[in-house]
């Protein structure tokens, strides 16, 4: 492994106000405004130290922009997921091609599999897998039985009221859970949990040491982040909201990305 900083992004396409939407009500997206909004998120992770590599364009796929949802990264491996969505399952090979060119092995789950990567959590030798949306059992099995050789548990967690695991939590530097209590679904599950009060104060990027990546719309989370020692970087992405898409899910970091 090297010390790389690498991070997958992916260009929001034509055809990005006909994305899927699931537990929100449809509005109209700005594409102009969205993609000067991607371009500000990607400068965010430049300024922060990480080499950003655009996959290859997805026109015809609205959701390709969500470019967390095509693969979970553990170690050296790359695992290409099946979405639970089959309109989004076209994603995958740029992805796949991608991390090819980074210098990861390659996995995949298959059928009868799902897997989406917005519903995949990991901290510290802890995966965890969001269960009841995208992502179903046989899905969390095969990541399991890819993930586990490599010393990693993997732990299902229910899932009800947002699209993906992530929707609802993320975890701190520190191993902290923050999440927004009325979306998640059982707090036990982790020992750590920290409550915020705004929906986007759930969702942070950890760009290495005590620095954070989030959304522009939860300033009181931000504040509560500061005051526990974090460096906070907020961006707007409020036409990415708006398909129920947060700051983790516009790209895939790639720490110590496999030497080529």
């Amino acid at each position: 492994m090297s010390d790389r900083q690498l991070a997958l992004v992916r260009r929001p396409g034509p055809l990005l106000a006909d994305g899927l939407v699931t537990h929100l009500e449809r509005h109209p997206i700005d594409l102009d405004l969205a993609l000067r909004q991607w371009e500000g998120y990607v400068d965010a992770l430049a300024r922060a130290g990480w080499q950003t590599i655009e996959v290859e364009p997805a026109p015809d796929c609205p959701d390709a922009v969500f470019v967390e949802d095509a693969v979970v990264v553990y170690g050296d491996l790359a695992v290409l997921t099946r979405p639970g969505a089959p309109s989004r399952r076209p994603e995958i090979p740029g992805v796949e091609n991608a991390v090819r060119a980074a210098g990861y092995r390659i996995a995949h789950i298959e059928e009868p599999g799902t897997l989406d990567g917005g519903d995949v959590l990991k901290w510290g030798g802890s995966v965890w897998v969001g269960q009841g949306g995208r992502t179903n059992a046989a899905g969390l099995r095969q990541l399991a039985e890819h993930l586990e050789p490599l010393g990693a548990r993997v732990i299902g967690v229910p899932v009800a009221q947002v699209l993906h695991l992530k929707s609802a939590v993320t975890a701190l530097p520190d191993g902290t859970v923050v999440g927004y209590p009325p979306l998640v679904d059982d707090t036990r599950v982790w020992q750590d949990f920290l409550p915020v009060p705004e929906e986007s104060g759930a969702h942070v990027v950890l760009l290495g040491g005590n620095r954070l990546l989030m959304a522009a719309d939860a300033p009181a989370s931000a504040e509560i982040f500061r005051e526990r020692g974090y460096e906070v970087t907020e961006a707007d992405i409020s036409e990415f909201i708006k398909l129920e898409g947060c700051v983790t899910c516009l790209s895939v970091r790639l720490r110590g990305a496999p030497v080529e």
